[in-house]
């Protein structure tokens, strides 16, 4: 049975919608010998088709954090594609972005949603169906899961989930779902199978050798 949500009518209001995209890139600046490499890989994303990015640099300061995220902003705009910023309403608010993404311990969807005034898009990362349901009960827009296979990124979290846990998810809640952690190519018939709208990518892409090649064939694969 879905879980219906307290905020039925709030997606119509934002800016974007989570059913916008299928492919929600995840940046991680340590992929790189240096910043300016970071740059030149998100460009080249984003100008081989990626629509959504997620900027996602937990140990920067406050202002470093702002500083990247202007930058971001201005490159994203040109290419038409949709800006979030991990954990920090403040800075999404402040480089007009399109949305937050927040962790299990950040504060709650529906207060991200009063303090922007429905502004923003809202994210929560999500690790089992009871986080999932909570995560809509609260009001977010979409939810990431996983990990769904084994990636170094997502040790923290536990071993992986297993694809199966798309289809559970997908039945208890009705909001988008997309699928994180150690997704390659070769899995993305298997995670759609199981439902996921779409998926959550940071090495698959970054790390690869050839960064658009890559980007083009998952883009391929998600339509």
């Amino acid at each position: 049975m879905k879980t219906v949500s307290s905020k039925q009518s709030a997606v119509s209001t934002n800016k974007v919608s989570a059913s916008d995209f299928k492919l929600y890139l995840i940046t991680d600046r340590k992929l790189f010998n240096a910043q300016c490499l970071m740059y030149l890989a998100i460009e080249t994303v984003l100008d081989a088709g990626v629509d959504c990015i997620q900027l996602r640099e937990k140990d920067l300061s406050g202002r470093e954090l702002l500083n990247m995220a202007v930058w971001m902003r201005e490159l994203t705009k040109e290419y038409q594609a949709k800006l979030f910023i991990n954990d920090r309403v403040d800075i999404a608010l402040a480089v007009d972005a399109d949305g937050v993404h927040l962790g299990q311990h950040s504060i709650p969807a529906r207060a991200v949603r009063e303090i922007s005034a429905n502004r923003l898009l809202i994210g929560v990362s999500t690790h089992s169906i009871d986080e999932a349901v909570e995560a809509e009960e609260n009001g977010a827009d979409f939810i990431t899961l996983g990990p769904i296979y084994e990636t170094p990124s997502k040790l923290q979290y536990g071993n992986p989930i297993g694809p199966d846990i798309i289809r559970k998810v997908k039945s208890g809640v009705s909001i988008p779902v997309f699928a994180i952690g150690g997704i390659k190519l070769d899995k993305i018939e298997q995670v759609r199978e199981a439902g996921a709208d779409g998926i959550a990518l940071i090495s698959a892409i970054l790390s690869s050798e050839n960064i658009k090649k890559t980007t083009e064939e998952f883009l391929r694969l998600l339509k």
